[in-house]
C-alpha cells in the first residue's frame, strides 16, 4: 500500500497541479521549473466579478484571468500554457507559500502584515471603497450625507464611510445578499463596499449606479513566493506589469472589465 502511495503522490506531481498532501517540505516552482514544465500555474477567484467568474459557458473569464494568460504568453510564450486553479480567500496565500500554485491573482490586497510572508508585484488595480445606489436622485457622495448606508459588518469600509459621512447611518449587513434586499426594500439608500466588487454588482443589476468615487486606495497585487531562488520569477512578473502600465494593455482591460 505504501509503494502504491507513492506511486500515485509522483503522478500528481507530474502533472504539475502540485497539491500539498501534506507534505511540509513541497517547494514552490522557480522561473526555470515553470519552463520546464511548460505549465503556469496560477490561483484565481472564480466568484468575483469582474476580476475573476465562471461565465454562462463555464469558461473562467475576468481582469485576474487575464492577466493570468498574458504573464503565460510572457513566460512560456502562450497564453493558454496556465492552470487555472479557483481558491477560497483564506487559502490564496498559503497557496503560494506551500507551492502549490506559482502565483496568485486572486483579489489580494497589498499591505504589510501579508508582506511579511509573501512577496507583492507592483499593484495592477488601486482598489478602495466606492458605493452603489438604485435611487435615481444619489449621484455623488454629498447626496449620502445623511443617509442610510448598508455596510458589510466587521469590513474595513466602516472606519472609511464614518471619516467621510460622519452623519450618515450606518446599517450592518452580513453579506451582499442582505444588502441587496435592503436597497431592493428602500431601506437603505446606498451600499458602501470595495470598488471592484460594486463593478460586478452594477454588470449584475444594471439599475443599480456605481458613484464615480474611490474613499481609500488599497492596491491590489499577484502574490509571488519569498527567497532568493525565486528572484527571476518575481522580476519577470514585475517587468510585465510594467510594461503592461506603460503600454496602455492594462488600462485597456481595465476599461473592457468595466473597473472604475
Amino acid at each position: 500500500m505504501l509503494k502504491a502511495f507513492i506511486v500515485k503522490l509522483g503522478l500528481v506531481v507530474t502533472v504539475g497541479v502540485y497539491f500539498n498532501l501534506g507534505n511540509p517540505h513541497l517547494m514552490a516552482a522557480t522561473l526555470e521549473e515553470i519552463k520546464q514544465r511548460g505549465k503556469l500555474i496560477v490561483a484565481v477567484k472564480d466568484n468575483s466579478r469582474p476580476l475573476g467568474f465562471i461565465d454562462p459557458e463555464n469558461n473562467l473569464q475576468g481582469l485576474e484571468i487575464d492577466l493570468a494568460k498574458q504573464l503565460a504568453k510572457d513566460i512560456l510564450g502562450d497564453p493558454q500554457a496556465v492552470i487555472l486553479q479557483p481558491v477560497r480567500n483564506q487559502d490564496r496565500l498559503q497557496k503560494v507559500i506551500d507551492g502549490e500554485v506559482d502565483l496568485a491573482i486572486a483579489r489580494v490586497t497589498i499591505n504589510t502584515t501579508r508582506g511579511r510572508l509573501v512577496n507583492f508585484s507592483p499593484y495592477y488595480y488601486l482598489d478602495g471603497t466606492g458605493m452603489v445606489t438604485n435611487n435615481p436622485t444619489i449621484r455623488a457622495v454629498e447626496h449620502l450625507s445623511r443617509a442610510k448606508i448598508a455596510v458589510l459588518n466587521r469590513s474595513s469600509t466602516i472606519a472609511v464611510i464614518r471619516s467621510e459621512l460622519p452623519q450618515a447611518q450606518l446599517i450592518g449587513v452580513d453579506s451582499y445578499q442582505e444588502a441587496l434586499t435592503l436597497l431592493e426594500a428602500e431601506q437603505v439608500q446606498a451600499f458602501a463596499a470595495d470598488n471592484s466588487i460594486l463593478a460586478g454588482w452594477v454588470q449584475q443589476y444594471p439599475h443599480y449606479y456605481q458613484l464615480p468615487v474611490r474613499l481609500s486606495g488599497e492596491g491590489l497585487g499577484v502574490v509571488m513566493p519569498k527567497g532568493l531562488q525565486y528572484a527571476s520569477l518575481r522580476s519577470r512578473v514585475n517587468q510585465a506589469i510594467g510594461r503592461w502600465k506603460a503600454s496602455g494593455w492594462l488600462a485597456e482591460r481595465l476599461e473592457y472589465w468595466g473597473l472604475p
